[in-house]
């Protein structure tokens, strides 16, 4: 476990963050992310599940990254699906902070739908579940079936459009997170006429730009 010095610094940037995001929060969430953050740097020096190893690195460029999603959600109750969601992002930060959303981790590798399955069970989450595949394997019974989709993994738009509009229902919406080079995708004629919104923001801390691309399928 980090030293108490470490956590309070941690609490600290990840308050700081939020505020800055202007998002709400409980003691109890920031619990939350402090335990994830714990568990995840346990867990990544066996597995590997992420690439970042600092304190700072993950609060901002994980934890923080993932909850700029929030800006794009509809309010209230939602089937949210995660695709390809790694070590849990953006599902489990969307989780701590909009509780009322049912989320699906959708992740391939066996070694992260453990880690998903055991940060779920540690942190006594409900209403949230792994499903240990890729997303154009999820099978027929899962068509129609969500809300929204979101992803931070490496999908173009074009492609993102074409594997996952067949899981969302009529009136859904897909949102990536994407870095300033994104207006080269946007130009292809599929991706451009299923532009809803594009939100320009800034990665709170490290003030990098982000666009989150809201998809209609």
């Amino acid at each position: 476990m980090p030293r108490p010095s470490a956590i309070m610094k941690s609490e600290e940037l990840l308050k700081k963050g939020l505020k800055e995001m202007v998002i709400h929060y409980s003691e109890e969430q920031i619990r939350y992310f402090m335990i994830f953050l714990a568990e995840l740097k346990k867990w990544n020096r066996a597995y590997n599940l992420t690439g970042l190893k600092t304190d700072e690195d993950i609060i901002v460029k994980h934890f923080l990254d993932s909850l700029l999603y929030i800006k794009a959600l509809p309010e209230g109750t939602l089937q949210l699906a995660d695709a390809g969601t790694g070590a849990g992002f953006p599902g489990i930060p969307v989780k701590i902070i909009r509780p009322e959303i049912n989320i699906t981790l959708i992740e391939s590798s066996r070694k992260k739908s453990a880690f998903l399955r055991h940060i779920i069970r540690t942190l006594g989450l409900t209403g949230i579940n792994v499903l240990e595949q890729r997303l154009e394997r999820i099978g027929k019974e899962h068509e129609n079936e969500y809300d929204v989709i979101v992803s931070r993994a490496a999908f173009s738009v074009k492609e993102f459009l074409k594997t996952a509009c067949p899981f969302v229902r009529k009136g859904g919406r897909l949102i990536l997170n994407k870095g300033p080079k994104v207006s080269g995708e946007l130009k292809e004629p599929d991706a451009a006429n299923a532009v809803m919104e594009i939100l320009k923001l800034r990665l709170p801390v490290k003030n990098d730009e982000r666009n989150l691309i809201v998809l209609e399928c």
